[in-house]
Formats: C-alpha cells, sequence, structure tokens
C-alpha cells in the first residue's frame, strides 16, 4: 500500500467514525418555556476509536495537521519512531491530540505550539530551547498530558536549593535541568504538563510555614536558674529523644526574667510540662561550706598541700586536653539527616570523672585560731577532701633520741677517739668492746664481774663485749648513759661526758640540740657627732649573740618495721683567737660540720666521732720567792693535746603504751622525793609503803 493510498484510507476511517459518532447523537427538542434559554455549546468532535499499529511519524504529524487545523513545523533530523496508538472507544478529538502528544513524548519528540497556526515538532533534548509554552497560573486546571511547557516557581518558606535536589528523580533527564534563581529563591522548571502539576501539588503541601502547628509556651522558673535548667533539658533530651520531639521543637532560656520559652506542638506541652514541674523544685545550692577540725596537723600545711593537689590536678587536665571528658573516645560516624546519638562510653568516662576530679568551684583557707580547714566547694569536693583530710591528720610515730656527748683525749699513738675507746663500731652503729679501756665501764655499773651480753668466762679472759639482738631489743630500758659510762679513774682520765641530752620528736620533725655558750659579737658600730660643731665624735655598737658550743640536728624517719632513718648534721664551734676590728674585739671562731645518714632499728646506738682539735699551751714555773727573778730562772713547758668528741645517739620508737614512760620513771625514782613526784603527776598514784625501821632507822 502506497502511502497516498494509506493516507486516504486514514481520513477514510476517521471520517466514517466521526459521521457515525453524529449519527447517534439524538436530537434535543427545545423547550416550552416562555423565555427561550440561551442555545447550549456546540458538542466538541468525536474520534475514534482508533487502532494504529506502527504507524510512521509523517502519517501522525498529517493526523495532527488535521486535527488542530494548524501547520507542522519540523527539523530533517527527528528520531526515527513509529507510533502505536489504540483507542476502544470515541474520544473528543482534545484528548485524543493529548494522547497522540503524550505517544510522541514517549518516542523522544516534543510538540510546541507556536501561535495559533503551527506546531514545532523537535527532539526532546531541544524543546527548552523552542519557547515551549509558559504557564502562567496554576497547571493543576489543565489536563494532564505530556506536553512541553515552562512555569516559573515562586517559593515563600522553602528554600530552593535545598528542596529541587530532594526532588531531582521527578524531572525528565532528556529534557532539562531546572534554572535556579538563589536570590530571588525561585526556579524555572521546564517539563512535561505532567510532570509540572506533580511538582506544584507538591509545592503547595510542602511550602508552608513550619510554625503552622507550632505553640509557643512560657515557663517561669522559680527555684532554678531557667539557664541551668536548658542545658539540663538538652543534655537529657538528647539522641533517639530529640529525634521522637522533632527538629521543630525548640526550647531557650531567658535569664533576665529567667523563663524558658518553649516553641512546639500543643500535643507535647503536656510533656514538657511534667518535667519542668520536677527540675524546678527547691534544692540545695550546689556549693556548701565545710569546717573540718585538725587533731594533729597544722591546718596551714594541710591547706598548703591541699590547694596544691587541686591546682595540680586543674593544671594536668588542661595539659593533657581531660577537661573535655571522652575527647579520646573513637566517635561513631554520623549519618546524614539524623541526629546524634548518645555514647555510653562518654558518659562513662564523664561519671568517672566527676567523682575523682575537682571542681573549679572548690577554695580552702586553713583557720589557726582553731587549727581548723574551712572548704567551699561542691559535694563532691568536699567528699574528696574529707577523704585525704582523714588519711593526712593522724597521729605520727614519735622517737625518743637520747644522745651523750663525750670529750675524748688522744694519746699520741690514737688516731680516733673510737679506736682510743676500744669500740667496736660497724657502719656507725655500736656493736661491742675490744680489750679494755681506761675509764671505761659498759653496763652502767663498774663492780659488776661482766657485762651484759658477756659470759663470765670471757669475762674473765677479757673477751669483747658483743651487742647482739637480745641486747638491742631490751636495750631500750637502760639509759644510754647506763649502757655507756666514760667515767675518770684515779690512774688516768682521758674522757669525760661534757652533755647527756635526751630529746623527743615525730616522724620527719627536725630536732635540735645545742651545748655549749653564746657571746656576744659586735655586727655593726656607728659613729656621729656629739656636738654642734662637729669636733667630737661617739661611736656606738651593735652586738650580736653568737652560739658558741656543739649544735646536733637530727630529722628522723620512722619506719612501718621499726627502723629509723636519721638525717644528722653536727655542727662545732669554739674561740680559736681574737683579733682587733676597729677597736673592738672580735673572736675568731673555728667551725667543724658533719652531715650523716644513718638506718638502725629502734634502740640501736650510733657513734660519730672524728671532731677533733688540738691546743697547744705554754706554762712557767717560779724559781724562789723573787717574781721577776724567779720567772726569768724557772722552768718553762709547751703541751700539746688533742682531743676528739664522740657522740653517741640512741633513738627508740615510742609505742604510746607504759613501757615508754620508764626510763622518766627510773629517773623520778632516783630523786630523793619521788612519791612526791608521782602523786603530781598521777593522782591516782598511791606510793608503796615503807617498813616503820627504814622511815627511822638508817641501815647502812
Amino acid at each position: 500500500m502506497t502511502p497516498r493510498i494509506f493516507r486516504v484510507w486514514l481520513l477514510a476511517v476517521v471520517a466514517s467514525s466521526c459521521l457515525s459518532v453524529a449519527a447517534q447523537t439524538p436530537v434535543e427538542e427545545p423547550a416550552a418555556q416562555a423565555t427561550p434559554p440561551a442555545p447550549p455549546a456546540a458538542p466538541e468532535e468525536m474520534v475514534g476509536p482508533l487502532k494504529w499499529p506502527d504507524v510512521p511519524l509523517e502519517l501522525v504529524l498529517e493526523m495532527m495537521e488535521t486535527w488542530t487545523n494548524r501547520t507542522v513545523l519540523r527539523p530533517q533530523a527527528l528520531p526515527p519512531a513509529t507510533i502505536s496508538l489504540k483507542m476502544k472507544e470515541a474520544v473528543p478529538k482534545s484528548e485524543a491530540i493529548r494522547a497522540v502528544e503524550t505517544a510522541l513524548n514517549l518516542n523522544g519528540i516534543a510538540v510546541v505550539r507556536m501561535g495559533e497556526r503551527f506546531l514545532k515538532v523537535v527532539p526532546m533534548q531541544s524543546a527548552r530551547i523552542e519557547s515551549p509554552q509558559i504557564i502562567e497560573g496554576s497547571s493543576l486546571d489543565l489536563p494532564p498530558s505530556g506536553q512541553i511547557v515552562t512555569k516559573l516557581f515562586q517559593f515563600q518558606f522553602l528554600r530552593v536549593n535545598e528542596f529541587l535536589p530532594q526532588i531531582g528523580a521527578l524531572f525528565n533527564q532528556n529534557v532539562s535541568a531546572p534554572v535556579i534563581f538563589e536570590k530571588s529563591n525561585a526556579a524555572l522548571i521546564t517539563d512535561s504538563i505532567t510532570t509540572i502539576q506533580r511538582i506544584e501539588a507538591l509545592v503547595e503541601k510542602l511550602d508552608q510555614p513550619l510554625v503552622s502547628n507550632l505553640s509557643p509556651k512560657f515557663y517561669n522558673i522559680h527555684f532554678a536558674k531557667a539557664s541551668d535548667l536548658i542545658n539540663k533539658l538538652r543534655a537529657m533530651l538528647q539522641g533517639p529523644l530529640q529525634s521522637q520531639l522533632g527538629s521543630a521543637t525548640s526550647y531557650s532560656a531567658d535569664d533576665r526574667t529567667n523563663q524558658v520559652i518553649l516553641i512546639c506542638d500543643p500535643r507535647q506541652h503536656v510533656f514538657f510540662d511534667e518535667l519542668i514541674a520536677k527540675l524546678d523544685v527547691k534544692s540545695d545550692p550546689n556549693t556548701s561550706n565545710e569546717v573540718i577540725y585538725l587533731k594533729h596537723a597544722a591546718a596551714k600545711d594541710v591547706a598548703s598541700l591541699l590547694n596544691s593537689l587541686v591546682s595540680g590536678q586543674t593544671k594536668a587536665a588542661q595539659s593533657s586536653g581531660s577537661a573535655q571528658p571522652g575527647a579520646g573516645i573513637q566517635q561513631p560516624v554520623a549519618q546524614p539527616n539524623q541526629p546524634p546519638s548518645a555514647n555510653p562510653a562518654i558518659a562513662a568516662a564523664i561519671g568517672e570523672l566527676g567523682s575523682t576530679q575537682f571542681s573549679s568551684l572548690v577554695t580552702i583557707i586553713p583557720d589557726d585560731r582553731s587549727n581548723a580547714v574551712v572548704i567551699n566547694g561542691t559535694k563532691d569536693d568536699i567528699r574528696l577532701i574529707t577523704e585525704l583530710v582523714d588519711k593526712i591528720d593522724i597521729v605520727l610515730a614519735q622517737v625518743r633520741i637520747e644522745v651523750v656527748i663525750a670529750e675524748v683525749v688522744l694519746s699520741d699513738s690514737a688516731s680516733t677517739g673510737i679506736s682510743e675507746l676500744g669500740l667496736d663500731v660497724a657502719g656507725n652503729r655500736l656493736m661491742g668492746i675490744k680489750g679494755s679501756a681506761p675509764g671505761l665501764n659498759v653496763g652502767g655499773n663498774s663492780s659488776s664481774p661482766y657485762f651484759y651480753g658477756q659470759t663470765p668466762d670471757t669475762a674473765a679472759h677479757g673477751g669483747p663485749y658483743l651487742l647482739n639482738n637480745d641486747f638491742a631489743a631490751t636495750a631500750g630500758s637502760f639509759s644510754l648513759v647506763g649502757i655507756i659510762s666514760l667515767t675518770s679513774t684515779p690512774r688516768k682520765g682521758n674522757s669525760r661526758i661534757l652533755s647527756v641530752p635526751s630529746i623527743t620528736t615525730t616522724h620527719n620533725k627536725e630536732a635540735k640540740l645545742f651545748f655549749g655558750e653564746t657571746r656576744p659579737v659586735v655586727s655593726g658600730s656607728t659613729s656621729g657627732s656629739t656636738t654642734g660643731n662637729g669636733n667630737d665624735f661617739a661611736r656606738s655598737s651593735t652586738i650580736q649573740q653568737q652560739e658558741i658550743g656543739t649544735t646536733i640536728t637530727v630529722k628522723p624517719l620512722i619506719g612501718n618495721d621499726g627502723s629509723v632513718q636519721l638525717d644528722i648534721k653536727q655542727t662545732i664551734s669554739d674561740v680559736t683567737g681574737e683579733v682587733t676590728v676597729d677597736s673592738n674585739t672580735q673572736y675568731i671562731i673555728g667551725k667543724r660540720e658533719m652531715n650523716s645518714f644513718n638506718t638502725v632499728k629502734s634502740g640501736e646506738i650510733i657513734v660519730l666521732g672524728g671532731m677533733q682539735k688540738e691546743n697547744n699551751t705554754h706554762s712557767t714555773s717560779r724559781l724562789g720567792p723573787i717574781p721577776w727573778i724567779g720567772d726569768l730562772l724557772g722552768s718553762r713547758s709547751r703541751t700539746k693535746v688533742r682531743s676528739e668528741l664522740v657522740v653517741f645517739i640512741r633513738p627508740t620508737v615510742l609505742t604510746n603504751t607504759p613501757a615508754d614512760n620508764a626510763p622518766a620513771l627510773k629517773q623520778i625514782d632516783a630523786m630523793p622525793d619521788p612519791g612526791a613526784i608521782r602523786q603530781k603527776l598521777d593522782p591516782n598514784y598511791v606510793p608503796p609503803k615503807v617498813p616503820f625501821y627504814k622511815k627511822h632507822i638508817e641501815i647502812p
């Protein structure tokens, strides 16, 4: 069948269809009315039924010219296509035209109207540049079709650069992309009428104010601070809870009026009413004051220690970044359009840090009058400081330090005072006696045949006296002078005891012993005129007392096992001569100093020596009674004497038991009236009964 014959056949089919439809249309009889109505509109021409199996594009365009009474303009290159269209019943011609336009669009061909006489048929990709019809009003009133049109959408509340990417799947990718006018918040869209209608329906639903269903509410806060309450709400309502409340829910604080401003759906008011009412209750302040009375420690020292601890912890937290809890915990990757979720690891870290760290509100001040520490801070601060004070404010261990300072005159063959006395010293500790020494008795009783630690056999043969462990354990009941007794004998006196002090101090508390005298020393002098003419001058001197003697400073460190570490500083000063300075006689003071650190057990004896000095003396004797001649002819002698100070130190750890008072009670018992002294010390003391004959009869 040639194209011309096919065209004739197609026109015949369409004409017969139109005639059959017209024949079936009944003729309306005019109504019998007084006033004739307006003539009804002429019925639209009906087309169909149609059955186009793979009709060539040229025939379809000719049919469009026939139905629209317009001339079709087309380019030489159009997508090759055959159109298939079936309509089972007759339809109005306008609907048939829309059906054909839609079928052409499905095959990549667009129909663009140009005025009242022409139709432009172009490929779908070129439709947007062929000046398609612009819809001024709403497109929802138009019948849906695949006709390519253009519409300008003006958004009121939506943001065009956020809305269009979300509906990008609705556009026909073969037509064109929307043109966005960001400053005007508008978009120019070219697409089929069907697509334009879908977009317009979405815009009508979505381009609405977000507060259309929101209602504000103001809460007057009575006890809490509005900003603190808001921070608490934000900490509680995060993660999944925030997503359930919705993104439109907002709450903020107005500290000026102490109000909480809530903007949300009215149905959520009940939830926030109950939540805010529970949070806005009267409670104790965040910080409080506490006074901790100290029993043993000094308030100033404890406050200084606590302030150093708080400041050190704060600096360490700032430098390491732990001021932001959870900073080192790996955060989950945030998904788009999802609220942040709560991290249980961060919550655990914050809770742990909050229970062991001081807050920035803590203040610690000592009160010297009551020996107390005044604290201001949170409950956790007060709890932490109270625990620390309970561990710090304890009774420190005490130690009694007995000292014997002896001066030993050295013989020509003796190198040290320790060897002169025959002492066995190892590691500065007295271990025993080697041989015998003139004037030396151990045990406090020179008449005893043997000493403690010796057997009668070893004593008879001059065996050494050894201090064993039993002696170290029991020597605390004997005085140091009784254990080491340096006495003079009629045959030779080469040693003498200078001082026997005994002091008690606590752990890490320095104790000082001084044996000697003070002498006035001129520390400065001033001169001034005594008369107005300036010829007479007077000089005044400033006197300072100078200690001259032996000074021993001991700082003990007491261990839990009964050991004692002694930091000993020994200083000996004496006058070695005189010198005249500015007409003032000044003393030349020789000074010897020694530092040592020793570790011994309680009751062991430390021996320190090596402080030697040499005295040169010149003496003359008078011959006869004549003064001048006798002195001239008398004998002269020069003597050089070397001496050394030997210091015995015995620390004894006190156990806070009656045994600590035994040495003092023994000294009291040696006094003339010990009973009266004991009654003064202890009113409940009952002196022992003395037999009658001992009171009145003196027994030799």
